[in-house]
């Protein structure tokens, strides 16, 4: 039925965008606090998968039970990917601060090339298989054949994740520090805000959302290889520009709406060009409202 063609085609759309906005919030934190694109975002998305990967092929000789297997690797997997993060901004990017932007940009392009051809020559240029991690969930009467558990646990987790870092950033320490430290940088450090410890956190809370969704959609998909960070980290940057750049409200509302399209234009127009969809959209939106949906202009001090 074609209703039935639509609603899939939606939770299709709802589930990109859900892991779009996984990886969106980790653009956008970073670019709120210290006006940074961190292209080396993707990768964290990546590695996270992969050690997960690692962990529970491990932990499934253990004869554990699957569920707890599932937690382990996913634990182990988002610190590992935060350490990373961490360290990446202590090398590529705090020694830079100062510097043009541009040197900035060739370093974060450069990590992220690094990082690709890492786990290329670690593990392999091949799809690897990947294996089924999510829980089996029952789904309720009226949505059978139209979504599946996988998507539902897709759905539930990333509405957790939002609400926990919107909660984290509203009321503890850690969150206020971050959004005086977005404001004025130079004003935080005044009332003793420790500035480089704040922009350390918003990495590793970045990076561990990353892994977070290179996990759920690497499970949901079956399959995994060295250059999976690459597109998912292009288009969750669309995303993030989509919503406007800064604005965690506006990374998850441009990610569904960038899922959304992207899902509806290759199931009634063509797949062949389903990349192509999230760029086409990128374009209009720099054209017509360049601070994105929920964005806010800057204003030049003079």
């Amino acid at each position: 039925m074609e209703i039935d063609y639509f609603f899939r085609l939606f939770f299709s759309g709802l589930t990109r965008g859900s892991i779009y906005a996984l990886l969106a919030l980790g653009y956008t934190m970073v670019y709120g606090i210290i006006k940074l694109i961190n292209f080396a975002h993707g990768e964290i998305y990546m590695i996270g998968a992969f050690t997960a990967l690692i962990m529970a092929t491990v932990f499934s000789f253990t004869g554990m039970p699957a569920l707890a297997i599932l937690v382990l690797s996913s634990i182990i997997a988002m610190v590992y990917s935060s350490a990373y993060g961490f360290t990446i901004e202590k090398l590529a990017y705090k020694p830079l601060r100062q510097a043009p932007r541009l040197s900035v940009l060739i370093s974060a392009i450069g990590m992220s090339l690094f990082l690709q051809n890492y786990v290329l020559l670690a593990q392999t240029s091949n799809f690897l298989p990947y294996p089924s991690l999510l829980p089996a969930v029952k789904v309720p009467p009226f949505l059978r054949g139209i979504v599946n558990g996988p998507q539902l646990i897709i759905f539930g987790t990333t509405a957790v994740v939002m609400v926990a870092l919107t909660l984290l950033i509203k009321f503890t320490m850690i969150g206020k520090s971050m959004r005086a430290t977005s404001q004025d940088r130079t004003m935080a450090t005044l009332v003793g805000i420790n500035v480089n410890k704040v922009i350390s956190w918003t990495f590793v809370i970045g990076s561990f959302t990353a892994a977070l969704g290179g996990i759920l959609i690497s499970s949901y998909t079956g399959q995994i290889n060295f250059y999976v960070g690459f597109i998912a980290g292009i288009k969750a940057f669309v995303a993030a520009v989509l919503g406007g750049i800064g604005s965690i409200p506006g990374a998850v509302l441009g990610s569904l709406v960038l899922g959304m399209a992207e899902a509806f234009a290759a199931g009634y127009i063509s797949s062949v060009y389903e990349d192509v969809f999230a760029f086409v959209i990128l374009v209009l939106i720099l054209i017509f409202k360049p601070s994105g949906l929920l964005g806010k202009p800057e204003v030049q001090k003079v």
